[in-house]
């Protein structure tokens, strides 16, 4: 057998509170009504049951209000008792307050309904103006309460509403830091790798030839390389931590790298290039004097020196071709190099390149393509090849 929830602390309050104001009024003998059919005594049977149904004001209302109605209309049949309607007016609050909300909008109608009925009833019963203040009696016991109650829970419900927009809009602001943060680290990292990787790449096949030959000249040529890398990477990563560090005011910003650096870029990758057999070319068939969005010029930049450290690590001996062209809609750019077996040292390899550069072009809109294809002269090349737009709305950024 399913048991009964247990009557809130509240409403057993209430519930001894009214039984105790009835039955002092009963003992006072004040009653509501000079005389009924029944004796004054029957007066405490609506009472003590009325009181019994405020334990369900909460947890049972429907079965609270059906009974509370029943209550009032027994207690008009005996000398009639204050405490009764009133309790039967709370009764009435409660189930619009605590109830479905399918009650919530029929109580008051309902409520109102009865107490226009019952005016023009005991209108035309009467048929003196006194009989409208039995009207507005049933009007205050059951009508009023019940509005009440639907206005108190229209504003809980509205409260509820508002703090359920409150934790929404702090989730999802939340979840908006969180993205922020995760695509700010994963722009630092694609920084980092493209700026440092081409250095410690040539810093580690220079150092594997030198320890690997026992040539004089061949390893002063390899420490010299490894310096100047070093002291190109240290200068790189000075300029990230500038970037990253909370700058004061008065301080200039540091200018991003543009296209028109990749010739010292290409000059780097042939010194580095040396000992592998590799050579590096550019051919850059771009209008002249056209002007590109500055995230385009950073991601192409950046897409050929990652290009470049990848043929520094991988390609074997011949030419490595940067290519630039601009169609007016996009600026399409193409790395190519020797693809197969390469003599000398190697420097590993993570695959990190080939997400950043996938994930530059993918921020601009525009499209990434890698892998192996093959060469006029029967060989096989590796080929690199982006399209970033460069239009104003054509980029996702």
């Amino acid at each position: 057998m399913k048991r009964l929830p247990r009557p809130h602390r509240h409403d057993v309050q209430i519930a001894v509170a009214g039984l105790a104001g009835g039955v002092l009024l009963w003992i006072l003998g004040l009653f509501s009504r000079g005389s009924g059919l029944l004796g004054g005594g029957w007066a405490l049977v609506p009472l003590a049951v009325t009181a019994a149904l405020e334990l369900l004001r909460r947890t049972r209302p429907q079965c609270a209000i059906v009974g509370g109605t029943a209550m009032v209309v027994a207690d008009q049949f005996t000398a009639g008792n204050l405490a009764t309607i009133l309790m039967f007016t709370d009764i009435v609050y409660a189930a619009v307050l605590y109830g479905t909300s399918a009650a919530a909008r029929r109580i008051p109608v309902t409520t109102g309904l009865i107490s226009v009925a019952v005016t023009i009833g005991f209108l035309a019963w009467f048929r003196t103006p006194q009989a409208l203040l039995v009207g507005i009696v049933t009007a205050l016991v059951s009508f009023a309460p019940a509005t009440t109650g639907a206005l108190v829970r229209n504003h809980r419900d509205a409260a509820e509403a508002a703090t359920l927009r409150a934790e929404q809009t702090a989730l999802l602001a939340e979840i908006d830091r969180a993205q922020a943060v995760v695509a700010e680290r994963a722009r630092m990292a694609r920084e980092l790798h493209d700026m440092v990787a081409n250095h410690l790449s040539a810093i580690a096949i220079h150092s594997t030839a030198a320890l690997s030959l026992d040539d004089a000249a061949t390893t002063g040529r390899a420490l010299t390389v490894i310096r100047e890398n070093s002291v190109a990477g240290l200068a790189e990563m000075r300029r990230l931590i500038g970037l990253l560090r909370d700058s004061g005011a008065g301080s200039e910003p540091v200018a991003a790298p543009t296209l028109a650096g990749l010739d010292a870029l290409l000059a780097r990758a042939r010194t580095n290039g040396v000992s592998s057999g590799l050579d590096f070319a550019l051919h850059d068939t771009r209008p002249p004097g056209a002007a590109l969005p500055a995230p385009v010029e950073l991601a192409a930049y950046r897409i050929v020196q990652e290009s470049l450290t990848n043929a520094l690590k991988h390609a074997a001996p011949g030419t490595v071709t940067a290519a630039l062209a601009h169609t007016g809609r996009a600026l399409t750019v193409a790395v190519t190099s020797p693809y197969g077996d390469r003599p000398g040292p190697r420097a590993p390899g993570s695959g990190a390149g080939l997400v950043g550069m996938r994930e530059r072009a993918v921020l601009l809109g525009g499209t990434f393509e890698s892998g192996p294809e093959p060469a006029g002269d029967g060989g096989r090349i590796w080929r690199v090849r982006a399209e970033l737009p460069v239009v104003e709305g054509e980029s996702s950024v």
